[in-house]
């Protein structure tokens, strides 16, 4: 019996999106589902002031890949913005990533020889601490993050800002959380090293627009609500959301970490000149404040605008009904997530694609290049 759709694609973020869009370029039918009043997922805005509010949190698509940049300029073309996030440290602000502004903003040091010898010997000490305590390799994310960048940056920019983050102390979380850091001995505050950068002129629901053009979109709609209608509409499924949850927590619940947002309209048009300011001591309860103008504002143009929207977000334990954000992989949840994985590579009729389905974190740019590598759609 011929199905009413070629394709059920259960959630409306990038991914789906994305697929949706592929698929209909090539004659397939599609219907997207989501269980939110909109669609684009985490990467919706919302207008207010004038100013695309990045409802679920600040998204900067960035990339090395022409082809996925060239993709995603065709849908919407994107501005200039580069991420250069700032640290407040007890009121003193110092450049991110670590670089020599850092360096010299820490220590006073201007030259990279005198950045890097002052690294070297907080490392060194690190090191010897470990080895009077019979320790050879790094135990927790503590050691780790001071065998790689020293205590003074460690103390004032990593462990407040990662334990807010995990909810857990740094000597509690392990080690390969933080395998690598990087480091720059050159003064460059542009956090990405991709050559390609920016954010959709006109906002994100630009582009989720583009991507859906033309594809039939049902919000407020729940798969597990009637899945055995949803199941029979279509010849597969395209799948976004938990997999922990399409398999009905068989093997039990994935830990997730969530984020919740503070949000707040300001009758000033500038409040702290940048986009995104992580507040690292862990005294101050929200992990960054985002100020949504600095994104696709430039310059004067901050202050046509005589208003702007800012938003703290605060990094918590996930609860049943919050939105998943980042994945805990410790050794308990990856392994269950195999467990999970192994069942999805069986089915023959869906596809799992993206953060929820995966089990694993993504920035957008690699989406986009996994679902454009498809083979068969």
């Amino acid at each position: 019996m011929s199905k009413e759709y070629d394709y059920l694609i259960v959630g409306a973020g990038l991914y789906g999106s994305t697929f949706a869009h592929l698929a209909r370029q090539k004659g397939k039918r599609c219907l997207v589902i989501d269980k939110r009043p909109h669609l684009g997922g985490n990467i919706y805005c919302e207008e207010v002031e004038g100013i695309h509010v990045h409802k679920y949190g600040a998204h900067i698509f960035h990339t090395d890949n022409k082809t996925v940049w060239d993709f995603v300029n065709a849908i919407v073309p994107f501005n200039r913005y580069t991420n250069s996030p700032i640290a407040n440290y007890k009121g003193k602000r110092y450049n991110l990533p670590f670089n020599m502004n850092t360096f010299y903003q820490m220590w006073g040091v201007t030259t990279p020889e005198e950045a890097r010898k002052k690294i070297e010997e907080q490392k060194a000490d690190a090191v010897a601490a470990m080895q009077a305590a019979g320790v050879s390799e790094p135990r927790n994310l503590e050691e780790q993050a001071l065998m790689l960048i020293g205590r003074d940056i460690y103390e004032a920019l990593i462990k407040g800002y990662t334990e807010k983050q995990w909810g857990r102390k740094c000597t509690d979380l392990p080690a390969f959380i933080i395998k690598r850091l990087p480091v720059r001995f050159v003064y460059d505050n542009n956090y990405f090293n991709d050559r390609y950068q920016g954010i959709p002129i006109g906002g994100y629901n630009r582009l989720i627009d583009g991507l859906l053009e033309g594809v039939e979109t049902r919000v407020n709609t729940d798969f597990f609500e009637n899945r055995s209608h949803w199941e029979g509409i279509a010849g597969k499924i395209v799948y976004t959301g938990a997999i922990d949850a399409y398999y009905d927590y068989q093997f039990g619940r994935l830990d997730w970490r969530t984020v919740r947002f503070e949000e707040e309209v300001l009758d000033m048009p500038n409040y702290q000149g940048n986009a995104v300011m992580n507040y690292t001591e862990r005294e101050v309860p929200y992990t960054r404040i985002i100020e949504h103008k600095h994104f696709e504002m430039f310059g004067d143009a901050v202050y046509d605008c005589p208003k702007t929207v800012i938003s703290r977000e605060y990094s918590t334990e996930y609860q049943e009904g919050m939105e998943p954000y980042y994945t805990v992989n410790d050794e308990r949840n990856n392994a269950m997530a195999a467990k999970y994985h192994q069942l999805a590579a069986r089915e023959d009729h869906v596809l799992f694609g993206g953060r929820l389905a995966e089990y694993k974190y993504y920035d957008m740019a690699p989406i986009v290049e996994k679902v454009l590598k498809l083979e068969d759609i």
